[in-house]
């Protein structure tokens, strides 16, 4: 189409279009009034047969504005032309390019492969680790670890402003090869899958290596989805590291999901291996943590057990003043004086880390009437305080008594929210005191994820009393999860009623269900355990 008749005349909005008419006269350009008219008479088979012989002549051209009726909703080219799979047997699909391109391997697509391909997306995919067209190459990776990446400087700039900037901006250079030292090949690749794909591919080993690469490049949508990848995979083991590398990327939301972690799995998080692999600022800030749920002497050995690796690091020999050089002011943010006198004797005190001097002094502090000052913190931890959601609300006892041999009482729950169960609160004796034997457990879809066995003394109320399991259960919400217990001990015991199926527990829903576990009576509205312990 000629330049002069696009540039001419009146812009036109959305609701027009431009359409080419052919016919004998363009003196009175037919209508869409006329057309409507002309398209209802029946067509006559010998004028279509006379117009088709004299087509050796081109008509003249007409161009005429329709303005649209109706407003409908744009169709993708993927809407309106449906992926066929072509007939022949040697069809690629995108996927299989993937394949192919994601270990450098591309093959040249076959002739008008872009026809095989209705969107734009499709086609740009093909082109993803590809040689094919183009006109940058990436050295990623440490020296000795490279791999060498093609790259298409429109698609990365279309993805990047930080690419853009590379190869558009003002101080743009014209090389063919960039160097990047600090990006793990695997985490660059999966950034140019989602900058030439449209698609985010995550694995637990690279994840934080791709969060790094998309920060680097400023490709929000992927490093938000590598963070709540991140939040998604966090638990006790792995909290830790990812508290370091969320205070390094600066993520607020996921380092306060770690603190969450750490507080309420202090124990597990602190003895997981991946505490010794933290910086020394993030050492410190865990140290000073006042709500830490953990025994100090447990903080006490984590601590040693970094500086041994830390002496690793800096090639240190493994001895105790090396320890002790490298933990530097942050052995005293460890609470020494507020451990159990048991732990300190036979642990800290017995641990060569500290002096005779700092030894003395907090064996004074634990039993002389005029304490000595001390370098180390002396008030304890505040920890976490624990909820308790209460299901029933009233409880009762039966002259014929709650019979227990060895059955199971059992009931689910959901919550809406993250939370950690600690255990569950429950029934004693109604005629005086008693002992009772208790194994609790917490499963998922039928796997365990925690239990203990433990003893406990009710005193003849109908209070609830504390049974805990030895590390708090993390539980996801809008998940069913199954609460059993098997109870030994006097049969003549407090039972709940008029429970409740939904409870509003501070910031948190608790729901109620049956379990089929429960073989002992149990259920929604009476029953055992009438109280879950939990951390939120």
């Amino acid at each position: 189409m000629p330049k002069s008749i696009l540039n001419s005349g009146p812009a036109y909005s959305s609701r027009h279009i431009l359409k080419i008419i052919t016919s004998q006269c363009c003196a009175q350009p037919e209508t869409v009034k006329n057309r409507s008219k002309k398209s209802s008479k029946k067509t006559n088979p010998s004028s279509s047969s006379s117009s088709s012989s004299s087509s050796s002549k081109l008509p003249p051209v007409c161009y005429e504005i329709i303005t649209l009726k109706t407003k409908k909703k744009k169709k993708m080219a993927a809407d309106i032309f449906p992926r066929k799979k072509p007939a022949n047997s040697s069809s690629t699909t995108v996927q299989q390019y993937h394949q192919q391109n994601l270990s450098n391997n591309n093959l040249i697509p076959a002739p008008n492969w872009q026809g095989l391909y209705p969107t734009i997306r499709e086609r740009n995919a093909v082109m993803f680790n590809n040689d094919l067209m183009a006109d940058v190459h990436f050295v990623v990776g440490p020296p000795g670890g490279t791999q060498r990446l093609p790259g298409h400087k429109y698609v990365l700039a279309v993805g990047s402003s930080v690419f853009h900037a590379m190869f558009y901006g003002e101080l743009a250079e014209d090389k063919d090869e960039i160097r990047i030292p600090d990006v793990d090949p695997a985490a660059f690749l999966a950034m140019l899958k989602y900058i030439y794909c449209d698609e985010i591919d995550l694995a637990a080993d690279t994840v934080l290596a791709t969060l790094y690469a998309a920060k680097k490049y400023i490709v929000p949508h992927l490093a938000r989805a590598c963070v709540n990848f991140l939040e998604t995979s966090l638990s006790a083991k792995n909290a830790c590291v990812l508290l370091s590398q969320s205070c390094l990327f600066e993520e607020p939301d996921l380092t306060q999901r770690c603190w969450e972690v750490i507080d309420a799995q202090a124990e597990l998080a602190l003895k997981s291996e991946g505490f010794c692999d933290i910086d020394f600022q993030t050492l410190e800030s865990i140290l000073r943590r006042e709500t830490l749920n953990a025994k100090e002497i447990v903080v006490f050995e984590a601590a040693l057990n970094w500086a041994e690796v830390e002496c690793q690091r800096q090639d240190l020999a493994l001895s105790i003043e090396n320890k002790r050089k490298v933990l530097g002011k942050a052995l005293y943010l460890i609470r020494i004086p507020t451990m159990a006198l048991d732990d300190f004797a036979n642990g800290a005190a017995q641990s060569g880390v500290l002096t005779l001097n700092e030894t003395n002094d907090i064996f004074l502090w634990y039993t002389a009437a005029k304490k000595p000052e001390l370098q180390f913190v002396s008030k304890a931890r505040k920890g976490l305080v624990p909820q308790r959601c209460h299901r029933f609300q009233s409880c009762a006892y039966r002259s014929n008594q709650w019979r227990y041999r060895g059955r199971c009482d059992s009931i689910q729950f959901a919550v809406d929210k993250r939370v950690f169960i600690a255990g569950f609160g429950l029934y004693g004796s109604s005629c005086g005191s008693a002992e009772y034997s208790a194994k609790i457990e917490l499963k998922r879809q039928g796997v365990v994820l925690g239990q203990n066995l433990s003893k406990y003394f009710s005193d003849g109320s109908s209070n609830t009393f504390p049974v805990w399991f030895e590390y708090p259960v993390q539980i996801e919400p809008d998940t069913f999860y199954t609460a059993s217990v098997i109870l030994d001990g006097n049969e003549l015991s407090y039972f709940g009623q008029e429970g409740m199926t939904e409870v509003q527990c501070g910031k948190v829903t608790v729901q109620f269900q049956c379990s089929s576990d429960s073989t002992n009576g149990t259920g929604v509205q009476g029953g055992q355990i009438p109280e879950l312990i939990f951390y939120a």
